[in-house]
């Protein structure tokens, strides 16, 4: 028997997502074998996951996320590649993958296995262990592709304040700490008062409650406030924060947490000339996600990186979903696979 048709046959645990005959969704650890994955270009073994929002909604059954079950979610993975058919990967190599179609509708992260075409894995970069990378996982990336942006557009630490909205979450904590380690002046913004001790740790300079971001006064413009910002709310806290970013400033949007509308007077764009960025991190192209990781690891790691991670195990996968759909999580989940 040679070492692919061994490791076929080799079997593995995952969580599984069933739909029921009543129309609910069960969500269990089972043991599957590596021949059930469909075939790609690398077999990862997987060593450590993180857990997203994302994955909470594919386990709930949501077929906006993932339209075939049983199925397994995880949209991050990093571990230890054991086959290539791609002469870029070599058995040994430490890669990552997050976002493209991994925990989607291909099995993902939750699990000590996955196979993924080559177009999606990234070698581990330097000056980050596979640890950290999932501590930063999807969140992360999300986090550090806005500030990409916001590096991008000129903006500089003693420009002034930069806001993150929604900061006790994953992308929000990751972001706080990313643009304190890079020197920026950090306000956060958090409707949880128990998170105030953690963000003013891992760098935030100022915090305020998430009902000073949500202006309904029904004006055209506020004063300025910050220069830049990072939404993870969406709806009137995105207009809230477009009508007061100062003069030729940038905000940055990942997420809809509120409200997935937008109702905002077109002044902050055609008066102080801001701009409005969409972060769409899960198909970044290959050639900006590898500048964008070069990034984190030189200029945005956190030496409180550990301290924003709750470290689990497979097992207790099921019940971190059910919480993190609750959004009653701070901070990152980190999942350390016991293979």
């Amino acid at each position: 028997m040679n070492s692919t048709q061994q490791a076929n046959d080799q079997k593995f645990r995952a969580i599984v997502v069933t739909e029921e005959k009543n129309g609910s969704f069960s969500v269990n650890v089972q043991t599957r074998n590596i021949s059930d994955l469909i075939t790609h270009d690398v077999l990862i073994r997987v060593l450590f996951s993180g857990i997203n929002y994302k994955d909470a909604l594919s386990a709930s059954g949501h077929k906006g996320i993932t339209r075939r079950f049983p199925h397994t979610p995880g949209i991050d993975a990093a571990g230890i590649v054991v086959e290539s058919a791609n002469q870029q990967f070599q058995p040994g190599d430490e890669v990552i993958v997050t976002g493209y179609d991994l925990g989607m509708n291909t099995s993902g992260g939750f699990a000590e296995y996955i196979r993924v075409p080559a177009g999606w894995v990234v070698k581990k970069p330097e000056g980050l262990s596979l640890e950290e990378c999932m501590i930063i996982g999807t969140s992360g990336f999300t986090a550090a592709s806005a500030i990409f942006e916001i590096m991008k557009h000129g903006i500089r630490p003693e420009d002034g304040k930069i806001l993150v909205t929604g900061a006790s979450g994953a992308v929000g904590s990751m972001a706080v700490a990313m643009l304190a380690t890079a020197g920026y002046n950090v306000l956060a913004s958090s409707g949880k008062p128990e998170a105030e001790t953690i963000l003013r740790q891992i760098g935030a300079s100022e915090i305020t409650g998430r009902e000073a971001i949500d202006d309904k006064s029904g004006k055209g413009l506020l004063p300025a406030r910050w220069i830049a910002a990072l939404d993870t709310v969406g709806g009137n806290t995105l207009a809230t924060v477009l009508l007061s970013t100062a003069e030729r400033g940038l905000v940055a949007n990942c997420g809809m947490l509120a409200s997935d509308k937008l109702e905002v007077p077109v002044f902050p764009f055609i008066i102080r000339g801001v701009r409005l960025v969409g972060i769409a991190s899960a198909d970044t192209p290959m050639s900006r996600r590898l500048e964008i990781w070069k990034l984190i690891a030189d200029k945005l790691k956190s030496e409180h990186l550990h301290s924003l991670a709750q470290t689990i195990s497979l097992d207790e996968i099921p019940e971190a979903l059910i919480r993190m759909k609750a959004s009653e999580n701070i901070g990152k989940i980190l999942v350390r696979m016991a293979v």
